[in-house]
């Protein structure tokens, strides 16, 4: 199964030309506001020489500095050739900026954090969780579901995203678990890197799917599959699969292929879903005690809601002509009031981005600069970054 990779805030356009000696790529910003950790990826198979002639690897240069930047080899359907490079430009308001691939004949080893981070944790029943610097989740699978339906204590019945409110910028997914389910300490208690105190239950959590027939929301359970297409100190993606479920007589497939790339606070959700023309993304609303907006025209919705100690900001944005319509479901069941957006499916496929932003981390200080987050990320999402190969 092939797993296409976007970027998180743009989809680079490749305009291939003819160069007969080096692959340059120019960067253009359209945008009058200067850009950062926005992801560009480059096809191995669009530069001159090809990558299965003799290179291992590749790098790239900002030509003007002479300087390398940070890149990350992917390998989209694990035959163990790369299929793509990306990195992260910084880009001023209005300019362009050019970059070099170069190949490299030997792997060059490099001590490099795995900031965007992702994985299967059977330790801990079988949670998929993934991060990078600003933000952490996780959701759950075919064993804490089972436990659930054999009455058996310490099991999830939900196809929820869970979030892990982290305030470093260093990976913390794997040392969490392991104080956890060592019983030396646990990922439910803030000790200076943040803590799991977000309920999911049966709701949405963030960025959730469900589908809407009549006045009622039917849900899919625990991923029932899963496979991790990559880490590095750009992205994580991986993608999740679920067992056919019900919505009313409508029998509804789905996969998920979700990527996080490093400095956002939203994973992208690519869904793959057949038996429906529709599918609803939520974000769950707990007790109802905070402020929900909504933006058909810049295509986001929002909930900033007291959490604990401190406030949180949910949110998702996509493309708004993907957008049927939002809906504030508010009843009296147990966790099942979400701010929901209903998106239609073309061919069977949408993409949406989905995350959070947690004041005591530092990040957003109210509302009111979250929301302009989700604004500005739907700006850039709208106005991609133009990349041409020369």
């Amino acid at each position: 199964m092939k797993t296409l990779i976007y970027s998180l805030t743009i989809l680079a356009i490749i305009l291939s030309s003819c160069s007969e000696e080096q692959n340059i790529i120019t960067v253009e910003n359209k945008l009058a506001i200067n850009r950062t950790n926005e992801t560009v990826e480059v096809r191995l198979s669009d530069l001159k020489q090809n990558a299965t002639n003799g290179v291992n690897s590749w790098r790239i240069r900002d030509i003007e500095e002479g300087k390398e930047v940070t890149s990350q080899l992917i390998d989209e359907d694990n035959d163990g050739k790369w299929d793509l490079i990306i990195f992260q430009p910084s880009i001023e308001a209005s300019s362009k900026k050019e970059f070099q691939i170069y190949p490299v004949t030997e792997e060059v080893s490099k001590d490099t954090t795995s900031y965007c981070y992702s994985r299967f944790v059977p330790e801990r029943t079988d949670d998929y969780a993934w991060e990078n610097n600003k933000v952490a989740f996780r959701t759950y699978g075919p064993v804490a579901q089972k436990m659930v339906e054999d009455s058996v204590p310490g099991g999830t019945l939900s196809s929820g995203i869970d979030a892990w409110l982290k305030r470093v910028d260093y990976p913390i997914i794997n040392k969490w678990y392991k104080k956890t389910v060592t019983g030396k300490g646990s990922y439910h208690k803030d000790t200076g890197e943040g803590l799991d105190n977000f309920h999911v239950g049966k709701s949405r959590g963030i960025g959730g799917i469900a589908k809407k027939v009549d006045t009622t929301y039917y849900l899919s359970k625990n991923f029932s599959s899963w496979k991790t297409i990559t880490n590095g100190p750009i992205r994580t993606s991986f993608v999740l699969t679920y067992k056919d479920w019900d919505a009313d007589g409508n029998v509804i497939s789905e996969e998920k292929h979700i990527s996080l790339d490093y400095g956002q606070n939203l994973s992208r959700f690519e869904l793959h879903i057949d038996g429906v023309n529709s599918i609803s993304t939520g974000i769950t609303l707990h007790q109802q005690k905070g402020v929900t907006n909504t933006n058909k025209e810049e295509g986001w919705m929002s909930y900033w809601e007291p959490h604990g100690d401190s406030e949180l900001g949910l949110g998702v944005v996509t493309d708004k002509d993907n957008i049927i319509e939002f809906e504030k479901y508010i009843t009296s069941k147990k966790d099942e009031s979400n701010l929901y957006a209903e998106l239609n499916l073309e061919q069977g496929k949408v993409v949406y981005y989905a995350g959070f932003g947690w004041k005591k981390s530092k990040q957003f200080k109210n509302q009111k600069e979250w929301e302009a987050y989700l604004s500005d990320f739907s700006k850039k999402l709208q106005t991609p970054l133009l990349v041409s190969l020369n």
